[in-house]
Protein backbone atom coordinates (compact mmCIF):
# COMPACT_ATOMS: atom_id res chain seq x y z
CA UNK A 1 0.00 0.00 0.00
CA UNK A 2 2.76 2.37 0.69
CA UNK A 3 4.18 2.03 -2.55
CA UNK A 4 0.88 2.53 -4.64
CA UNK A 5 0.82 5.58 -1.99
CA UNK A 6 4.25 6.49 -3.51
CA UNK A 7 3.01 6.29 -6.88
CA UNK A 8 0.30 8.43 -6.78
CA UNK A 9 1.71 10.83 -5.01
CA UNK A 10 4.56 10.87 -7.95
CA UNK A 11 2.18 10.74 -10.64
CA UNK A 12 0.12 13.51 -8.80
CA UNK A 13 3.50 15.93 -8.31
CA UNK A 14 4.23 15.29 -12.45
CA UNK A 15 0.52 16.44 -12.80
CA UNK A 16 0.83 19.40 -11.22
CA UNK A 17 4.00 20.66 -12.72
CA UNK A 18 2.38 22.91 -14.53
CA UNK A 19 0.84 24.62 -11.87
CA UNK A 20 3.63 24.39 -9.18
CA UNK A 21 6.08 26.30 -11.84
CA UNK A 22 3.90 29.48 -10.80
CA UNK A 23 3.41 29.38 -7.48
CA UNK A 24 3.85 32.52 -6.16
CA UNK A 25 2.75 32.82 -2.87
CA UNK A 26 0.36 30.22 -0.32
CA UNK A 27 -2.94 30.49 -2.94
CA UNK A 28 -3.16 30.60 -6.72
CA UNK A 29 -6.64 32.21 -8.01
CA UNK A 30 -7.31 31.46 -11.67
CA UNK A 31 -10.97 32.09 -12.84
CA UNK A 32 -13.36 31.34 -10.39
CA UNK A 33 -11.06 28.33 -8.23
CA UNK A 34 -8.66 29.47 -5.82
CA UNK A 35 -6.11 26.73 -5.35
CA UNK A 36 -4.99 26.17 -1.95
CA UNK A 37 -3.08 23.26 0.53
CA UNK A 38 -6.93 21.65 0.89
CA UNK A 39 -8.18 21.54 -2.27
CA UNK A 40 -4.74 20.51 -3.92
CA UNK A 41 -4.70 16.95 -1.79
CA UNK A 42 -6.70 14.08 -2.77
CA UNK A 43 -6.64 11.31 -0.57
CA UNK A 44 -8.21 8.22 -1.70
CA UNK A 45 -11.82 8.64 -0.04
CA UNK A 46 -13.44 4.83 -0.72
CA UNK A 47 -16.87 6.88 -0.55
CA UNK A 48 -16.55 8.89 -3.37
CA UNK A 49 -15.54 5.61 -5.46
CA UNK A 50 -17.85 5.35 -8.68
CA UNK A 51 -18.41 1.40 -9.67
CA UNK A 52 -18.10 0.41 -13.68
CA UNK A 53 -18.77 -2.72 -15.04
CA UNK A 54 -15.63 -4.12 -14.85
CA UNK A 55 -14.56 -2.55 -11.10
CA UNK A 56 -14.51 0.93 -9.89
CA UNK A 57 -12.90 3.88 -11.11
CA UNK A 58 -11.90 7.09 -8.56
CA UNK A 59 -10.88 10.62 -9.69
CA UNK A 60 -7.96 12.20 -7.88
CA UNK A 61 -9.12 15.53 -10.17
CA UNK A 62 -11.75 15.19 -12.66
CA UNK A 63 -11.66 17.27 -15.92
CA UNK A 64 -13.66 20.59 -13.69
CA UNK A 65 -10.43 20.88 -11.26
CA UNK A 66 -7.89 22.14 -13.88
CA UNK A 67 -8.46 23.16 -17.43
CA UNK A 68 -9.35 19.57 -18.28
CA UNK A 69 -6.40 17.81 -17.33
CA UNK A 70 -7.37 14.43 -15.06
CA UNK A 71 -5.84 12.05 -13.17
CA UNK A 72 -8.19 8.41 -12.35
CA UNK A 73 -7.60 5.27 -10.47
CA UNK A 74 -9.19 2.40 -12.37
CA UNK A 75 -9.23 -0.96 -10.73
CA UNK A 76 -10.57 -3.87 -12.80
CA UNK A 77 -11.67 -7.36 -12.24
CA UNK A 78 -9.54 -10.39 -13.20
CA UNK A 79 -10.15 -11.28 -16.52
CA UNK A 80 -12.22 -8.29 -17.67
CA UNK A 81 -11.91 -4.92 -19.48
CA UNK A 82 -13.90 -1.93 -18.89
CA UNK A 83 -14.40 -1.08 -22.39
CA UNK A 84 -13.30 -2.21 -25.40
CA UNK A 85 -10.83 -0.73 -27.69
CA UNK A 86 -11.97 2.61 -28.65
CA UNK A 87 -10.56 5.96 -30.62
CA UNK A 88 -11.36 9.68 -29.10
CA UNK A 89 -9.17 12.87 -29.76
CA UNK A 90 -7.46 13.18 -26.85
CA UNK A 91 -4.18 11.35 -25.99
CA UNK A 92 -3.74 9.28 -22.77
CA UNK A 93 -1.52 7.87 -20.68
CA UNK A 94 -1.60 4.57 -18.57
CA UNK A 95 0.46 3.71 -15.38
CA UNK A 96 -0.27 0.33 -14.38
CA UNK A 97 0.49 0.00 -10.27
CA UNK A 98 -1.06 -3.81 -9.87
CA UNK A 99 -1.95 -7.05 -11.64
CA UNK A 100 -1.12 -8.03 -15.63
CA UNK A 101 -2.58 -6.14 -18.36
CA UNK A 102 -2.83 -6.86 -22.01
CA UNK A 103 -2.41 -3.32 -23.95
CA UNK A 104 -3.56 -2.76 -27.12
CA UNK A 105 -2.33 -0.02 -29.41
CA UNK A 106 -2.78 0.04 -33.29
CA UNK A 107 -4.18 -3.30 -33.90
CA UNK A 108 -1.40 -4.97 -31.44
CA UNK A 109 -0.99 -6.19 -27.78
CA UNK A 110 1.80 -6.40 -25.09
CA UNK A 111 1.29 -7.99 -22.23
CA UNK A 112 2.54 -5.60 -19.52
CA UNK A 113 2.79 -5.46 -15.63
CA UNK A 114 3.55 -3.38 -12.44
CA UNK A 115 5.40 0.12 -12.64
CA UNK A 116 4.79 0.20 -16.87
CA UNK A 117 3.75 3.23 -18.49
CA UNK A 118 1.71 3.19 -21.72
CA UNK A 119 0.86 6.00 -23.95
CA UNK A 120 -2.13 6.23 -25.77
CA UNK A 121 -2.06 8.58 -28.98
CA UNK A 122 -4.69 10.85 -29.69
CA UNK A 123 -7.14 9.62 -32.53
CA UNK A 124 -5.31 5.79 -32.59
CA UNK A 125 -7.64 2.71 -31.14
CA UNK A 126 -6.73 1.58 -27.93
CA UNK A 127 -7.52 -0.51 -24.87
CA UNK A 128 -6.26 -2.13 -21.90
CA UNK A 129 -8.08 -5.70 -20.17
CA UNK A 130 -7.12 -6.95 -17.22
CA UNK A 131 -5.48 -10.90 -18.21
CA UNK A 132 -4.17 -11.45 -14.82
CA UNK A 133 -5.87 -13.71 -11.89
CA UNK A 134 -5.83 -10.35 -9.28
CA UNK A 135 -6.86 -6.82 -9.99
CA UNK A 136 -5.98 -4.45 -12.18
CA UNK A 137 -5.28 -1.00 -11.11
CA UNK A 138 -4.07 1.76 -13.21
CA UNK A 139 -4.08 5.58 -13.54
CA UNK A 140 -5.11 7.34 -16.42
CA UNK A 141 -3.75 10.73 -17.04
CA UNK A 142 -5.68 12.46 -19.49
CA UNK A 143 -6.22 16.50 -20.59
CA UNK A 144 -9.93 16.68 -22.12
CA UNK A 145 -10.33 18.87 -24.90
CA UNK A 146 -12.33 21.86 -23.56
CA UNK A 147 -14.62 23.98 -25.52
Amino acid sequence: MKRICNILLFSLLLFSAALSQSVQSDSIKTDTLKYTIDNCVNSFDESKVEKTKAGYQYWFADRNFLDGRTIKLSVVNPKDATHPPHIHAEDEFFFILEGTAEFYLAGKTKVVGPYTSLYCPSNVEHGIKNIGDTVLKYLVIKKYITK
